[in-house]
């Protein structure tokens, strides 16, 4: 089957000052929708053309690079979009309970994601899982993530931060750590409370 670019679920300039849309607009309909034609080039007359994208990242180590590179970004940049948003505010019913009882409080959470933000040497993302049934952070390198069967850390992501070039230097050039700290303005955390829902 062959994969498509998904609707962007708000408009570009939805989610000012804290990401503008002419960055948005440049990463998704440019570097997204690369990592869609280029997938489909990779998995064209293959067997990956069958799989699910979830099902094909439990399988990636299969696969040639081509694959794992634009396979992770198209996933990775499908959930992104998802849990970015406009209603702002705090996590709330189990998902808040989950993150006061593993990190102690949304501050600490927010500091643990920002910190595997900014010291991803290079380009990567900033995950929050479940593990187990239970809450983690960690990162990976390129556009690898933690459903891959080669990710060093493993389980369902339920939010990611990208820490690419291409999310935030329009805007924020070489300030990683404020591109990271403003994020949390536009996390839409009803989405990532049924991720959790899902991922239990």
């Amino acid at each position: 089957m062959s994969h498509t670019l998904p609707v962007l679920p708000y408009a570009f300039e939805a989610l000012e000052p804290f990401i503008d849309a002419q960055t948005m607009q440049i990463h998704h309909d440019r570097h997204h929708q690369a990592y869609v034609d280029n997938l489909n080039k990779a998995i064209a007359g293959t067997d990956a053309e069958a799989l699910s994208l979830e099902a094909l990242m439990a399988s990636i180590s299969k696969y040639p690079a081509p694959v794992r590179n634009n396979g992770g970004g198209h996933y990775n940049h499908s959930l992104f979009w998802q849990i970015l948003g406009t209603n702002g505010g705090e996590p709330t019913g189990a998902l808040a309970e989950a993150i006061n009882t593993t990190f102690g409080s949304l501050d600490a959470l927010k500091e643990k994601i920002n910190t595997a933000g900014a010291t991803r040497f290079g380009s990567g993302w900033a995950w929050l899982i479940v593990k187990d049934g239970k809450l983690e952070v960690c990162s990976t390198a390129n556009q690898d993530n933690p459903l891959m069967d080669i990710a060093e850390v493993k389980g369902s992501p339920i939010l990611g931060v990208d820490v690419w070039e291409h999310a935030y230097y329009l805007k924020y050039q070489n300030k990683r750590p404020d591109y990271l700290n403003a994020i949390w303005n536009v996390i839409n955390w009803a989405e990532v409370a049924k991720r959790y829902n899902a991922a239990l």
